[in-house]
This record gives C-alpha cells, sequence and structure tokens, in this order.
C-alpha cells in the first residue's frame, strides 16, 4: 500500500509555508481529535493519519527529505515573489485571529473600567457593590486570559513587530492593574485603587500605540 500523500492529508498545497502547514494541522486537529468523538473509530484513523503527515512536514529537513524523495516541485521556486506572498498570507492570518480579536478584548475592558470605578465609589464598604465589583474583575481576568492564549496562538509577523510589541505590554499591564484592583477589594487601601487604575492609563496609552493604519 503506498503512504499517503502528507499534503493531501493535512489539505495544503506543496508551497506551503510552515506556518501554513502549522496552523492547517490544528484546524484538523480540532476538527478530528477522538476526544471529542470517543465513538468514531473513523475519526481515530483520520487522527492518525494527520499525526503522521505532520510528522513529515512539521518538521524542515523531514519535509525536504519526503519532497526529494517524491520528486515534489521545489518550494523554493521563484523565492521571492514567494517569500513576498507567503508575508501576506502570513500578515492577513494575524491580523483575523490575533490582532483584531485581542484588541476587541482590550477596547472592551478598557471601556468598562471607569463605570464600575464610579458605581464602587458610591459606597466602597458595600457588600453588595463588592460583590458586583469583584464578579467584573474576574470577568475581565477571564476576558484578559482569552486575549492572551489568542496572541500567544500566531507568529508575530515582522512587518508589525512593533505594534505586536505595545498589544503585549499593553495586555500586562491590564493584567497588573487588575491584580491591584483585586488587592484593594481585599485591603480597601486606596493606594492599590491607583495604582489599578494608573497601569490601567498606561494600557490605555499603548493601546492607543497598536493601532495599525493599512
Amino acid at each position: 500500500m503506498s503512504q499517503p500523500n502528507p499534503y493531501v492529508t493535512l489539505q495544503v498545497a506543496v508551497t506551503a509555508t510552515q506556518a501554513e502547514i502549522k496552523a492547517a494541522y490544528r484546524r484538523l486537529v480540532k476538527q478530528y481529535h477522538p476526544d471529542y468523538h470517543p465513538s468514531d473509530r473513523s475519526r481515530h484513523e483520520r487522527m492518525a493519519a494527520i499525526n503522521a503527515a505532520y510528522e513529515i512536514l512539521g518538521d524542515e529537513q523531514s519535509r525536504r527529505a519526503y519532497d526529494a524523495r517524491h520528486r515534489v516541485q521545489p518550494r523554493n521556486a521563484r523565492p521571492d515573489v514567494q517569500r513576498s506572498q507567503a508575508a501576506d498570507r502570513e500578515l492577513e492570518q494575524w491580523l483575523a485571529l490575533t490582532y483584531t480579536p485581542v484588541r476587541r478584548i482590550i477596547a472592551a475592558v478598557l471601556r468598562s473600567l471607569p463605570q464600575q470605578i464610579d458605581a464602587l465609589a458610591a459606597d466602597p464598604f458595600d457588600d453588595d457593590l463588592m460583590e458586583q465589583f469583584l464578579t467584573y474583575l474576574q470577568d475581565c481576568r477571564r476576558a484578559l486570559t482569552r486575549a492572551r492564549y489568542a496572541f500567544q496562538a500566531q507568529p508575530n509577523p515582522a512587518a508589525v513587530a512593533k505594534v505586536a510589541a505595545h498589544l503585549y505590554y499593553c495586555l500586562h499591564q491590564l493584567v497588573d492593574g487588575l491584580e491591584e484592583l483585586e488587592q484593594f477589594s481585599h485591603t480597601y487601601d486606596d493606594r492599590y485603587l491607583h495604582r489599578g487604575q494608573e497601569l490601567f492609563r498606561i494600557g490605555h496609552r499603548l493601546f492607543a500605540e497598536c493601532r495599525l493604519v493599512r
């Protein structure tokens, strides 16, 4: 029996970049992983084939060896054009999967803080108001965790390295700000409240710097 074509298995072209191969593998794992379909034997077999294909194509040296053995069309034909096209695809993918969703989450968190602070200021010692404030902080933490996962899931294209750096530091400022605000909820020490708000202001400035003009 002939060995399945790993390019066909992963549903990528022979000219695909390593980033595209990795993205295709992740997509197929989510679709066919047996944990999601434990009773479907065909998905177990498909997942095994996907893993085997990725072992070949996921490693550049292994991929070159496979291409040479099977006389696959060279991946470096017209290298300048291919590099440019690959960079464009990488940027579009980053914009769709990282930049846009992360900015949306950050914007929502930044917008919500002043209203929450104003509500708590009515009486910080009111148990109901403090409970609402703590719920808000927990919701923000979960949202920022999703944003950090999204940020880490894709490589940052070189063309937007500065924007990505601002996005990264903005996330960290907001996470640190939440920690300060949580400390205030435990101690009622205004210094934590002021530091939390200042970290959010720094995050806001960084957020403004990571606007991508296209």
